[in-house]
């Protein structure tokens, strides 16, 4: 009997420790629509600290991060270039357009890393009939590439593209300490010279809740407005930021052990029969196979009456995310579990 599934779902499912939620008791609050609460101010301080910004607004989702971003930078009717696998596109309702206006420009990247000459050729401005180019999006890591990571060299390159334009650059910078611990830098290193970025706490930094955008000073007293009218303003909010804080705090420390069990899991799917999967591609804590005999609801129905749990991209493409709430222990339960499931299919 199975009590408990190991959830590879995503690094969302995370749980508040003991010290989030004894944080979280204890936090000392205030309205922040009315810029009162002390735990929102700190956490929104050292939040753009971490990242090497003037300042942070804290948002209840990574998405409305992004989309005040967009709004911020792109005018209606203008593109939003981005790679055709990007979360913005894809994971976002459409807000770019609902919200904005904006529409997107998708330029399809190997694993998700956009090629500065691609945007190049993309960006158009003022041309005629075509839609003006708004701004530029680069997500790092990339979610739908595998948890690839966009390293400086080729950072430098796109932002001096499109800032050769005149485009703004948002970073959605979900997963950005995932980034740095890959790459042996900081996210402070990874952010320089973006327009903004956003960063989750909520993934695996592993609070319940919350994101932050960062930017200019102005940029993000601007940003407090968008996120007023989009209903993201939050009272005494003190109590999730207190989680927030000792995610930021302890968080980033255990990204490697994530890093290290997604490597193991990626060798040990990489084994199985039917499962496609370079494990040498695996860098960050996502790992994305390719099922090539069967699909992946049957498959993934078999792991979960076998306590495993992963998700669904497309018919033959499932993820696996590796986080805090998942030990180098529960890992090889894990793995166990999925070779007997995939033997039977």
């Amino acid at each position: 009997m199975i009590d408990r599934p190991i959830d590879l779902r995503s690094d969302t499912v995370t749980r508040p420790d003991a010290e989030m939620r004894r944080a979280m008791a204890e936090a000392e609050v205030g309205d922040d629509v009315y810029g009162e609460d002390p735990t929102v101010s700190r956490l929104e301080e050292e939040g753009a600290a971490a990242v090497g910004m003037e300042a942070a607004v804290f948002v209840p989702s990574g998405t409305m991060g992004n989309q005040i971003a967009l709004q911020l930078h792109g005018s209606r009717g203008e593109e939003v270039i981005c790679d055709t696998r990007s979360h913005v596109l894809l994971y976002e309702m459409g807000g770019m357009a609902a919200l904005s206006g904006l529409l997107p420009h998708p330029i399809a990247s190997p694993g998700g890393l956009l090629d500065p000459g691609a945007v190049d050729a993309a960006v158009v401005r003022d041309a005629g009939f075509h839609a003006r180019s708004g701004l530029l999006v680069v997500e790092n890591t990339h979610n739908m590439g595998g948890g690839t990571v966009y390293d400086r060299p080729l950072l430098d390159r796109l932002l001096a593209v499109a800032h050769g334009h005149g485009l703004p650059v948002h970073c959605d910078g979900a997963r950005i300490f995932n980034a740095a611990v890959a790459l042996g830098t900081t996210a402070a290193a990874l952010a320089a010279g973006f327009d903004s970025l956003m960063f989750c706490l909520s993934k695996g930094l592993g609070a319940p809740v919350g994101s932050l955008l960062c930017g200019s000073r102005s940029f993000v007293a601007e940003a407090r407005r968008i996120r007023k009218m989009l209903g993201g303003g939050m009272r005494q909010a003190g109590v999730i930021a207190a989680a927030g804080l000792v995610a930021l705090r302890k968080g980033p420390a255990c990204l490697a052990e994530d890093h290290a069990n997604a490597a193991r899991l990626a060798h040990a799917l990489a084994a199985l029969p039917g499962i496609a999967l370079d494990p040498a591609s695996v860098r960050t804590n996502i790992v994305i196979v390719r099922l090539t005999a069967g699909g992946t609801d049957a498959f993934l129905e078999r792991l979960a009456t076998a306590g495993v749990l992963g998700s669904r991209v497309s018919r033959d493409v499932a993820r696996f995310v590796t986080h805090r709430d998942v030990s180098a222990a529960q890992l090889d339960t894990a793995i166990e579990r999925i070779r007997s499931a995939a033997s039977e299919g």
